[in-house]
């Protein structure tokens, strides 16, 4: 059975991650990418245009599927992140605002307290309604 995903990560890196068809979680560690299975859907929301910047996005800004077992280690010089191949979904960014009320995520008291963690479990209903709303 397939689950859902919420990767947490600036636009800028999501962009990135999309344009190579990957996905890299928390700076590059492995063991969230060995959480997700094949099949398996995983959804960028971006606090942040780019890393560092204060200035909020919160938008969801990919969703994609699981594409297979393979979790590799990129070489960038002195930078050796995590990657698993996704295929991504034509999609636009959704405001997290315009979902907010109807999400199973956002309904307790400090909700994004979570979202810390960069890579937060996601119940079938919050999947097909961001997938609805990316989609549209």
């Amino acid at each position: 059975m397939s689950r859902g995903w919420l990767g947490v990560v600036s636009a800028a890196h999501v962009r990135r991650g999309v344009e190579l068809g990957i996905a890299q979680i928390n700076h590059g560690k492995r063991a969230p990418l060995a959480r997700m299975q094949p099949g398996d859907t995983l959804v960028y929301y971006s606090p942040t245009r780019q890393r560092g910047d204060g200035t909020p996005y919160q938008c969801f800004t990919a969703i994609g599927t699981v594409a297979d077992d393979d979790i590799w280690q990129a070489d960038e010089g002195d930078f050796t992140p995590y990657r698993r191949r996704i295929d991504y979904l034509p999609a636009t960014p959704v405001p997290l605002a315009n979902l907010r009320p109807r999400l199973h995520l956002t309904q307790e008291p400090n909700w994004g307290y979570q979202l810390r963690y960069g890579l937060v479990p996601l119940d079938a209903y919050d999947v097909q309604t961001i997938r609805e709303a990316m989609r549209a």
